[in-house]
């Protein structure tokens, strides 16, 4: 063998030994409490994670035609959701309504933040939504919202929470600190915005749009496909009931006199 083809050879297995200590080191290093909560969270991506959607199965949405174009083949857990429609939130409702029948099995509280209408008892009941189980929010400003929101995904009581953020601008680092305090839940996290935010940078991990009857588009979703068109069946109708599917114009105020959610 010839010197450059020794010292090549002694070169590898030096730097193969090194390798594997530097390895070992770093699996033996004590990352500290703080480092390691943050190991933990859902959010937190690792070069190493190749985790594939069975993984972390999500919530079925009760839409065979969404489910199959999910990377989590249903809804993400511990995760925000952005829902951008001009309805306010009122007709995309409908899309929620199956998660919301499954997750009144656990008997916690699911949270209506700052809704635009009231919710329509009779339609919950006959979704087999237990309505002793909602909870109403009705923050008085900005401020209040935004905390509402980020305590109602920080406590174990909620298995869902719903807020409606209405019309005007957030920071990314407002809409971050939401999508860190469900990475430390099991909750189902849905925020409404309006289509008109539809351009603006957000850390949610799944974002859908909704812009025509029955029609759902995926923007941007963590791990999966996007730029996707979802027509929705009507399977889940319960006949003699209203949909939700409504889509009313976003208003600019809130009316006086506030009508309930799918009379």
């Amino acid at each position: 063998m010839s010197n450059v083809a020794a010292n090549a050879a002694e070169f590898s297995d030096r730097a193969a030994q090194a390798g594997l200590a530097a390895s070992k080191a770093l699996i033996d290093i004590d990352l500290g409490p703080e480092l390691e909560s943050v190991m933990r969270r859902s959010d937190t991506w690792r070069g190493s994670d190749c985790r594939d959607s069975a993984a972390q199965p999500g919530l079925a949405t009760g839409y065979r035609e969404l489910d199959d174009e999910l990377y989590n083949q249903g809804w993400p857990l511990g995760q925000t959701i952005e829902l951008l429609s001009d309805s306010n939130g009122l007709g995309a409702m409908g899309l929620f309504l199956p998660a919301m029948e499954a997750l009144s099995e656990k008997g916690r509280w699911q949270v209506f933040i700052a809704p635009p209408f009231m919710p329509y008892a009779p339609l919950l009941e006959a979704r087999g939504i237990d309505t002793q189980q909602i909870l109403l929010v009705h923050p008085q400003n900005r401020q209040d919202l935004l905390w509402s929101i980020e305590q109602a995904l920080r406590s174990t009581t909620c298995s869902a929470v719903f807020a409606w953020l209405g019309a005007g601008e957030y920071r990314y680092s407002e809409l971050r600190k939401l999508q860190l305090a469900a990475a430390d839940s099991d909750t189902l996290s849905v925020l409404f915005r309006p289509r008109q935010a539809v351009h603006n940078h957000a850390p949610a991990s799944l974002r859908l749009e909704m812009s025509a009857y029955r029609q759902v588009h995926i923007l941007k979703q963590r791990g999966g496909n996007q730029a996707v068109d979802v027509a929705l069946g009507e399977d889940n109708d319960i006949p003699g009931q209203p949909q939700l599917w409504e889509l009313p114009a976003y208003p600019e105020s809130r009316p006086a006199q506030v009508p309930a959610l799918g009379a």
